[in-house]
């Protein structure tokens, strides 16, 4: 029988009682292994490089190197690192950063215990995530009439309409099996049409996705629900 490798994840966070909480919550979990602690982003990002774990916890305030900043350096690296932050600031700034930068989840420190292990999961396959307020201020961001540039993106004209509408779906935070239900294909389909959507425009996840459709004007808040 071959067993499944636990998930390997890297918790940084400069406050050590906090760094070490959330390595206890996840280090019990018998499909999850804690390979390293690091005090601040420059450690996270010698951690990573060391241990090649699956996810990193990362605070967005700490010394040296913030959580933003090792996302990016991360991302640098290559592999199949992705990225969780983690932080007290529930503010419009740090989402959109974060997620620029190439978070793959959003989490606020007072998450729930159980919330935290399936964010951990969920990212570890390759979906992405955000706490629903934070989601919530992600959608703000696009609202407000004159916020940032909308830049053209070109490349959204090589989606074939089936892609297009599956980037709209994904827009408005439907997944694969509700997407495939709206659409009447199967949930095989969806994650073809996603991938090519994803390779199309040059993104790695379903949360850049969702950032491209909005900065670029394809959906607004609001669109279809």
């Amino acid at each position: 029988m071959t067993t499944t490798p636990p998930i390997r994840v890297v918790v940084a966070d400069d406050q050590e009682l906090v760094r070490s909480g959330f390595a206890m919550i996840l280090d019990v979990q018998p499909d999850i292994e804690v390979v390293a602690e690091a005090g601040d982003g420059a450690e996270a990002v010698e951690a990573v490089r060391r241990h090649r774990p699956d996810v990193a916890l990362l605070d967005i305030r700490m010394p040296r190197v913030d959580g933003i900043e090792a996302c990016r350096a991360i991302g640098a690296i290559g592999g199949a690192c992705r990225t969780v932050m983690l932080t007290t600031f529930d503010s419009d700034r740090y989402v959109y950063d974060a997620l620029h930068a190439g978070a793959s989840g959003f989490l606020l420190k007072d998450v729930r215990r159980d919330d935290l292990t399936h964010a951990v999961r969920v990212v570890a396959r390759g979906d992405a995530l955000l706490a629903p307020s934070v989601a919530r201020r992600l959608v703000e961001q696009y609202t407000r009439p004159a916020t940032r540039p909308r830049p053209a993106d070109p490349r959204l004209g090589l989606l074939t309409e089936r892609e297009r509408e599956t980037l709209l779906l994904l827009a408005r935070g439907l997944s694969n099996a509700e997407i495939a239900a709206e659409l009447v294909i199967s949930d095989h389909t969806v994650k073809t049409h996603v991938g090519n959507v994803l390779a199309k425009l040059g993104l790695r996840d379903r949360v850049q996705a969702v950032i491209r459709a909005y900065e670029t004007g394809l959906v607004t808040a609001g669109d279809g629900g």
